[in-house]
């Protein structure tokens, strides 16, 4: 398209002097349309596209020369038509010829208004671009050490630290589900701090901070799943195997005053039940703890002291003899109550913390569980492989207790009604009592065992 802007001709011979009339402003002088594609470089050049000030100034200088030059004899017009000349030059360049400038126009205006070192800034600002060239990746395991699937890892960036951090704020947050190794990958990352969170319904939720650098292959330490403290209703999402295993951990840590073994009883309300795998598993290292090895032997060195099972005799073979029952009672006591037969009958070999409602209640509570026991199935039943355990225990041990010294029927069912006793009062000391002198107790919440 050819802009186009009008010129006022000198006078040649063949037009004579000009013609200029001032009615409707007329210029009747000879003009001329000139092409942009005329002119020169010059920004002060009278052609080009009709800019407004540009026209306006140039249109007076002309008026101005014409009348120098006495080409305009203005003092001779009507005074009416030179008061109307006066209002066009005063108005013309204050008035609304302006066109909007075209593109080129337009980046010249851009291009002289910057203030002196903005061109260098910005060109330099557009050329920055954030390296996403980074990963971070790990591996998340439970307290065994046993790598977790399925957890939820979610990686999400933090406000930048100040003015001068490459991290961008619009940064996405990610996040992704631990495979069957229990890793987890996170690519094509920008630098700077980064938060990782990981979670899983039954345990707590761990927090990684770290700070990713450009290029960057981050590999975070192993995350550990640990049991949330603080829900008293187990919700499984892997399984039932995996939240009791984590449990009975933290049963394995319950020491009275943080040196007696305390890991019969569970605090969480509302436990799944124990595997086969894990019942024998808790009796087992109920047998071997080292505080019940010893015990034993303090046990053996009172009898021999007392001359107790005289058929054993004294010396270090009399005290190895009541040494051996000893653990020979501890041992199948734990076994057979504890993991045969509940295994058989489908039993929790485990006491179930109350904590709540009267004493009354909790009084009747706990000796009530001498003899009745929480089933795999949730329900209260009758703790058979209590009492019969008792009763095979008693019966065992008359094959390695001297003659002189072994029970009878009657007396096997008598000791048996004895223990039934003890786990009572034992069950009321671990009611009101035990649970204040065991340390690092989990806070499972109130709940109906």
């Amino acid at each position: 398209m050819i802009a186009n802007s009008v010129q006022l001709d000198e006078p040649t011979a063949e037009t004579g002097e000009s013609d200029l009339l001032i009615g409707p402003i007329l210029l009747s002088q000879k003009a001329r349309l000139t092409s942009s594609s005329h002119c020169g470089a010059d920004r002060n050049s009278r052609c080009g596209p009709f800019t407004g000030p540009k026209l306006r100034f140039w249109f007076i200088e002309d008026v101005a020369k014409l009348v120098a030059r006495r080409k305009l004899p203005l003092l001779e017009f009507p005074l009416t038509w030179r008061a109307f000349l006066l209002v066009v030059l005063i108005i013309l360049p204050a008035s609304g010829w302006t066109q909007q400038p075209g593109p080129r126009a337009a980046e010249t205006v851009a291009a002289d208004t910057l203030l002196p070192g903005a061109t260098a800034a910005l060109p330099a600002q557009q050329a920055t671009e954030i390296d996403a060239s980074g990963s971070i990746h790990g591996v998340v395991v439970n307290r065994d050490g046993a790598v977790y699937e399925g957890a939820s890892v979610s990686l999400s960036w933090p406000e930048p630290a100040g003015a001068n951090s490459v991290q961008p704020r619009a940064t996405p947050a990610q996040s992704i589900r631990t495979d069957a190794e229990g890793r987890f990958s996170f690519t094509n990352l920008p630098s700077g701090a980064f938060r990782l969170t990981v979670s899983s319904t039954g345990f707590a939720t761990q927090v990684v901070m770290g700070t990713l650098h450009t290029g960057e292959s981050y590999e975070a330490k192993p995350i550990v799943l640990t049991m949330s403290g603080t829900t008293s209703d187990v919700v499984v999402t892997a399984s039932q195997e995996e939240i009791a295993q984590e449990q009975l951990k933290q049963e394995e840590t319950q020491r009275v005053l943080g040196v007696i073994p305390n890991f019969y009883v569970t605090y969480a309300p509302n436990a799944p039940p124990l595997t086969s795998r894990q019942k024998f598993t808790l009796a087992w290292k109920s047998s071997i703890d080292p505080v019940t090895l010893l015990s034993v032997g303090v046990f053996a060195g009172v009898n021999q002291a007392t001359n107790s099972y005289s058929g054993y005799g004294q010396g270090a073979q009399g005290y190895a003899k009541r040494y051996g029952a000893g653990f020979a009672d501890s041992f199948l006591g734990n076994m057979i109550g504890g993991a045969i037969l509940t295994s058989w009958w489908k039993q929790d070999p485990r006491y179930f913390y109350k904590g709540t409602g009267t004493t009354r209640s909790r009084v009747i509570y706990a000796i009530e569980n001498a003899v009745m026991c929480k089933g795999d199935n949730g329900r209260r039943q009758v703790n058979y492989s209590a009492i019969v355990g008792g009763l095979a225990a008693g019966g065992i041990s008359n094959l390695y207790y001297p003659a002189a010294d072994r029970d009878g029927v009657q007396l096997t069912f008598l000791n048996a009604l004895i223990g039934t006793g003890e786990s009572a009062v034992s069950n009321l000391f671990q009611e009101f009592v035990i649970r204040k002198l065991t340390p690092h107790v989990p806070n499972y919440g109130s709940g109906n065992p």
